[in-house]
């Protein structure tokens, strides 16, 4: 691996469904220490391509690295290993009712790592607190917090072993534009204070605007454009200046049931 090596590479990964094409030759790459946001209508294949990274689903064919390394063709120890080094804030939060939220920040401590609860509790607390939790919270248990709150808590879990890398999978969504914007400052501010990568999915474009460097567009299971934050809205490409802007008119075609 080299300072010019892809924190994460694509390269013409598919997979289908049945008769259904999710990701048609999807080739994308993200650079180590940047944050890319692939933008994209429901359904265009955001959520299947982070699973397919993250080995939850495995592509008909393609070739998927992280830090040069092809993690299709790895052992199961490889594999571990690799995955080690994600964080990953899930759409929703998708905490656990059952655990407390200290419990939810340290669950993959205490699960993945083996790490001994009393330790992962002092690294629950800390991580709370950078999001801007107080102690009080880490007793609660998530059917107690707002919908900011639990994404907060979610936030927590995703940096609470000092990942490199960070996936965050709609990270605003079902927040009011005020919280959407707290969570956003405290994506930016975790990525920075760990150096991490980060690829995040969502189709809000207040948040892309704000977190990316780079933003990507994927349109029926490929990337159809990706540039730097500031040329998005002189793309040159007519999908993404109907995207970004919200139009109904334009190349993309909503399957509407007409009365």
């Amino acid at each position: 691996m080299t300072k010019d090596t892809p924190k994460i590479e694509l390269r013409n990964v598919s997979k289908r469904f049945g008769s259904k094409v999710v990701l048609d030759n999807l080739s994308l790459t993200v650079s180590p220490g940047k944050s890319l946001i692939v933008i994209g209508g429901s359904g265009s294949g955001k959520s299947v391509m982070l699973k397919c990274v993250l080995g939850i689903i495995r592509p008909d064919k393609g070739e998927i690295f992280v830090d040069g390394k092809n993690v299709l063709k790895m052992s199961g120890g490889e594999r571990e290993e690799t995955l080690r080094k994600f964080g990953m804030l899930f759409q929703g939060g998708a905490l656990f009712d059952s655990l407390s939220v200290w419990e939810n920040v340290a669950f993959g401590l205490i699960q993945g790592r083996k790490m001994k609860r009393q330790a992962a509790k002092e690294i629950a607390y800390d991580k709370l607190a950078k999001v801007g939790l107080g102690a009080e919270v880490g007793a609660l248990y998530p059917a107690e917090l707002s919908g900011g709150m639990q994404k907060r808590v979610g936030l927590a879990r995703a940096i609470a072993a000092d990942p490199d890398i960070i996936f965050f999978d709609e990270p605003t969504t079902g927040l009011d534009p005020i919280m959407a914007d707290v969570i956003n400052d405290l994506i930016i501010a975790s990525v920075k204070d760990l150096g991490a990568t980060a690829l995040s999915i969502t189709h809000d474009m207040a948040s892309a605007r704000k977190i990316a460097d780079e933003v990507a567009m994927i349109y029926k299971g490929q990337i159809i454009w990706k540039g730097p934050r500031a040329d998005i809205d002189n793309s040159g490409n007519d999908y993404v200046d109907q995207f970004i802007h919200g139009r109904a008119d334009g190349p993309i075609k909503m399957e509407v049931l007409k009365p």
